[in-house]
């Protein structure tokens, strides 16, 4: 499964990518800090992602505008709001069109376990 990561914080970024392959075998196919380097990613390589992960609070722009952006996208595509502020912003996110909302510290290990499910499903789908 290939992600792509919006997270304008490089620690946080990078440990994200690191628990992400190693525990769940996800590459992670680029990352944008800002709201404008995600969605021209996005405009560019529209195939070319199973999950895009996005916090909302981002060094320019915010979250929610790449989550509006890709609101219509390829089916089995799958969008992610990992956040600080989860609890309050899981109904907008939501409603903007992510498929799910975590924590980035009490829900990270049920982020995971999300992405090992989907990367199963992925499996299934291409055999």
């Amino acid at each position: 499964m290939r992600a792509y990561l919006v997270e304008d914080n490089v620690a946080i970024s990078d440990s994200l990518i690191s628990a992400m392959d190693d525990m769940a075998n996800v590459e992670t196919v680029g990352i944008a800090r800002s709201q404008a380097e995600a969605e021209a990613w996005l405009a560019r390589h529209p195939g070319e992602w199973d999950v895009l992960i996005i916090d909302l609070f981002l060094e320019e722009g915010s979250g929610l505008g790449v989550v509006k952006k890709v609101a219509t996208r390829r089916p089995g595509q799958q969008v992610i709001v990992l956040t600080n502020y989860a609890e309050v912003a899981e109904d907008e996110a939501l409603t903007c069109g992510a498929d799910a909302v975590f924590d980035k510290l009490t829900g990270l290990e049920l982020f995971l376990e999300h992405l090992r499910q989907g990367r199963q499903e992925n499996d299934l789908q291409r055999d």
